[in-house]
């Protein structure tokens, strides 16, 4: 690209965003002297659940709702069992109810974990940013790192067959209803999962092991590529341990001073809020109190580690230790952390199942509790992406007049629209474009593991395009994906 080019600026189009679950797309204005002057991640597809679940019954929510996505389903489906708990009027489900719960929710974490880190972004991570396009996918590992593949392929099916022992299916299951459950898992079950489970934990590990391997391999490029200072927002249970299920919103700056802490699900609305803008369909929530500009934070495994103050399975506390340390004292704000810390939770959800497949209540005790009906209920849970809230109203006649999400994706849509910017000035400006460069864009948003279909849905295929326009908007070149 000639230097005359360089100087009338133009505008750089990644559409779709790849690697990631759902359609987006980004777009980078650089000025006449070749600087970023903007840069957008737009979420091209239309989200319609919130106006779907209108006049449904409310006990049919939770298996409505959880078709917002195939790969996190159990989290909206826990998270509208949760919210329906309250709408009939139930504080506290059975014991064992919480139980099946807590487990097809760490057996949906360790599955969602293994599929983004593996499947999605360790291509990136084993062959280089700059890899040919061919060469970052599933298929390589395959083919060039077999052993690490199938331990990929068999993490995420073990997790998926902890979901259907719990909640009756592997995608879309139906085993949680208001004020508990509809089943108990059987001894036979139980026997199948404990039978894997140590294996499963030491893959784990080792897949642990393998992102520190890769993410420290550039210590420096892994503290510095995309990073940026902003707010953690997470929930944390009793004595700020790390809290998946059920627990109250916490937030620290990124100094990790407290913001607000111990905000139990019924006041999330006080303190949160959400903002549009016109082009975008995700929303911008922010905290309320410190407004758009300043209010913006960020959601999932990195913020919900920053914030936590211990994690209460061994290995996994071991190694947020370790990751905490490169902080030196702050929360980490790398962006490329949140692979570690996905793996590290990942390694804490098959502690976890583990420990839960001893627990007898999962074969016995009561399945469900009842209340008093109320008009209005609101939960929060950690989705493997981050925060997730469902908030209902419902009338008399328990039809659903209302619904909000806030979806973990939304929560931390400013934050990717950050890193798109960082990772844009650190990568692209005063160079001539490649594929490999627009891949760095890419990788940052990847790295907080966006599943832009939950948020958003839209039918069709979109292949990469881009389009290179000078500042008078006069295109120039236009490349296509076979192209790049």
């Amino acid at each position: 690209m000639s230097d005359t080019v360089e100087k009338r600026g133009r505008k750089i189009v990644i559409n779709p965003v790849t690697r990631v679950e759902g359609h987006g797309k980004v777009t980078i204005h650089l000025d006449e002297d070749g600087h970023i002057a903007e840069t957008r991640f737009h979420i091209v597809e239309f989200r319609g659940f919130e106006r779907f679940i209108q006049g449904r019954f409310y006990w049919e929510a939770p298996v409505a709702v959880q078709r917002l996505c195939g790969i996190c389903p159990v989290s909206h489906h826990l998270c509208a069992s949760k919210a329906m708990d309250g709408i009939a009027g139930v504080d506290t489900v059975p014991p064992t109810a919480e139980k099946i719960r807590r487990l097809a929710h760490y057996g949906q974490t360790l599955q969602s974990h293994a599929l983004h880190f593996f499947h999605l972004a360790s291509p990136d991570l084993l062959f280089g940013f700059d890899a040919p396009v061919a060469k970052r996918n599933i298929i390589s590992i395959i083919h060039e790192k077999p052993e690490i593949a199938k331990k990929a392929v068999l993490i995420r099916k073990y997790g998926q067959e902890v979901i259907k022992a719990a909640l009756g299916k592997k995608i879309h299951g139906t085993g949680a209803v208001p004020g508990g459950v509809n089943k108990h898992m059987t001894g036979e079950e139980i026997a199948v999962l404990r039978e894997e489970a140590g294996r499963i934990l030491d893959w784990t590990v080792d897949g642990l092991e393998l992102c520190k391997s890769v993410v420290m391999a550039d210590k420096e490029r892994l503290l510095d590529f995309g990073t940026f200072d902003t707010i953690s927002l997470s929930i944390v249970g009793d004595g700020g341990k790390l809290e998946l299920y059920d627990g109250r919103l916490r937030a620290t700056t990124p100094d990790g001073e407290k913001l607000f802490d111990d905000v139990p699900a019924s006041q999330y609305d006080e303190y949160l809020r959400e903002g549009v803008r016109p082009w975008s369909y995700l929303k911008f929530p922010f905290i309320k109190s410190l407004g758009k500009e300043k209010g913006w934070y960020r959601v999932g495994p990195l913020a919900r580690l920053n914030n936590c103050d211990y994690i209460d399975t061994p290995i996994a506390e071991s190694q947020r230790q370790e990751l905490m340390a490169l902080g030196g004292g702050r929360p980490i704000q790398a962006t490329l952390a949140y692979h570690w810390a996905r793996m590290i939770e990942a390694v804490h959800s098959a502690e976890k199942i583990v420990e839960m497949l001893d627990d007898p209540d999962l074969l016995d005790g009561d399945l469900v509790s009842a209340g008093e009906r109320r008009p209005e209920s609101k939960a929060i849970i950690e989705a493997p992406r981050g925060t997730l809230i469902h908030h209902y109203w419902v009338d008399d006649d328990d039809r659903i007049t209302g619904g909000n999400l806030i979806v973990s994706t939304t929560h931390n849509n400013e934050a990717m629209n950050r890193a798109v910017r960082r990772v844009a000035e650190q990568y692209l400006e005063g160079r001539q474009i490649t594929e490999g460069l627009l891949n760095h864009i890419e990788v940052g948003i990847r790295a907080f593991d966006p599943c832009l279909s939950c948020g958003t849905h839209a039918l069709g295929k979109m292949p990469l395009h881009v389009d290179l326009y000078d500042a008078g908007g006069t295109l120039i070149s236009t490349r296509k994906t076979e192209e790049l």
